[in-house]
């Protein structure tokens, strides 16, 4: 009787856990799936019903889709491929001793810590073709002469919201790369200074060598995580000007937003099936360790 109880009582410690994630995660995710196979429109309710494959073909004719889906791409791999370039220069110095280090160390989670759309509202205004201080600072320094409303042109929101997005991802690489940084014995650069390596030789053949899990694992978190941002874009730009910084998650929203869950949904599901192709190395990655 005590090893039965024994046998059970890990399960009962899991299963508030359990609940929540299946209340949180599981069923709205399965309830998206059905709902992307009707013309599940709050707007006509009494048309909602089921249109098996309709809503399928009706996006992959969606010239918006595609657009959201290329826009998401590039969002995707300048985003991310630049907050790892500065996220790991500043672990890098963040990981020098030097006077104040642990203040920096605070300073620097900044952005990471502040809500997106705190970060949205707060570059949104710096961006501002009115009164934005961006538009104050190059006026001061002479690289412009007139306002440029960063954020109501085509050519220059979508840079702008990318140019966001790496700053509040920047520390996020910084703390995970700065953690490996001091998981790498020292005798390996004690060793590459006895055979008179250079600072490079040491970056390439000691440093990123030591990191490769941990850049591999964050990398791909962070993929999956800015795939998935819509509060940044959405509070700075709403996915125009004319569509020009409308990733999928956004079209995604504003779809929600105009109560067409149907056909929102499809392109939620389309949207997890193409991030899903990202997981599979992560997960590969896990039971390799395994």
């Amino acid at each position: 009787m005590q090893k039965k109880k024994m046998t059970i009582w890990p399960y009962l410690l899991i299963a508030p856990a359990l609940i929540i994630v299946l209340a949180v995660v599981f069923v709205p995710a399965v309830n998206a799936i059905l709902m992307s196979f009707q013309n599940y429109d709050l707007r006509r309710p009494n048309q909602i019903g089921f249109v098996g494959f309709d809503n399928y073909v009706a996006v992959f004719q969606d010239p918006i889709f595609w657009r959201s889906l290329w826009k998401t791409i590039l969002w995707v791999v300048f985003g991310v491929g630049f907050q790892f370039v500065f996220g790991f220069a500043l672990a890098l110095l963040l990981n020098k001793n030097f006077k104040g280090r642990g203040i920096a160390r605070a300073v620097s989670l900044i952005p990471w810590v502040t809500p997106g759309v705190l970060i949205g509202l707060m570059w949104r205004w710096i961006y501002d073709g009115n009164y934005g201080v961006l538009n104050d600072l190059l006026q001061k320094v002479g690289i412009i002469s007139d306002n440029i409303p960063f954020l109501a042109q085509q050519t220059t929101a979508f840079p702008s919201v990318i140019v966001t997005i790496i700053w509040q991802g920047i520390p996020f690489f910084a703390l995970m790369l700065l953690a490996g940084l001091q998981g790498i014995p020292g005798e390996l650069y004690e060793a590459a200074d006895i055979d008179g390596a250079t600072y490079f030789q040491k970056l390439f053949q000691v440093t990123i060598p030591s990191l490769k899990n941990t850049i591999f694992v964050t990398t791909l978190l962070r993929i999956i995580w800015v795939a998935n941002s819509v509060d940044v874009i959405f509070n700075m730009t709403e996915g125009g000007p004319a569509y020009s910084s409308q990733t999928l998650s956004v079209y995604i929203f504003n779809k929600g937003n105009s109560l067409n869950l149907g056909y929102a949904s499809t392109m939620s599901v389309l949207l997890t099936l193409l991030l899903s192709l990202v997981a599979v190395p992560y997960l590969r990655n896990m039971f390799k360790k395994d």
